[in-house]
């Protein structure tokens, strides 16, 4: 009788992928964070141009900056403005998991301040 075998070919095939399964959970979670990130990034540049603007016309750019982004990332949004009209906003990365900050981002806009027409 021949000898048997511990484990067959397709029982093999599965301790594999079990084995393979955190990595590929982990760079999955990676790549997702990767994309948040780059979201992030993106966003800031329009968060400061719209708060550009909102100084520029007397508003505060702060408030314009959070209508400008998404719910999930407006509470952590700063701006702050220069006497030549540039604005500065700062914004959180947001982690995909758990509730952590993975840093921050800075972004600058300028817009030359609004004066009123002379009528």
């Amino acid at each position: 009788m021949p000898p048997r075998r511990l484990l067959s070919a397709s029982g093999q095939a599965s301790v594999e992928l079990v084995a393979l399964l955190p990595v590929v959970a982990l760079l999955g979670a990676l790549a997702w964070q990767a994309v948040v990130a780059g979201q992030a990034i993106w966003l800031s540049g329009g968060a400061a141009r719209a708060a550009a603007r909102a100084a520029a016309l007397g508003d505060d750019p702060t408030v314009a900056a959070r209508a400008w982004l998404p719910p999930a990332l407006s509470p952590g949004a700063r701006a702050s403005s220069a006497s030549d009209g540039a604005v500065s906003v700062s914004l959180a990365i947001p982690s995909v998991v758990g509730h952590a900050r993975l840093g921050t981002i800075h972004a600058r806009a300028r817009f030359a301040p609004q004066r009123e027409a002379a009528r």
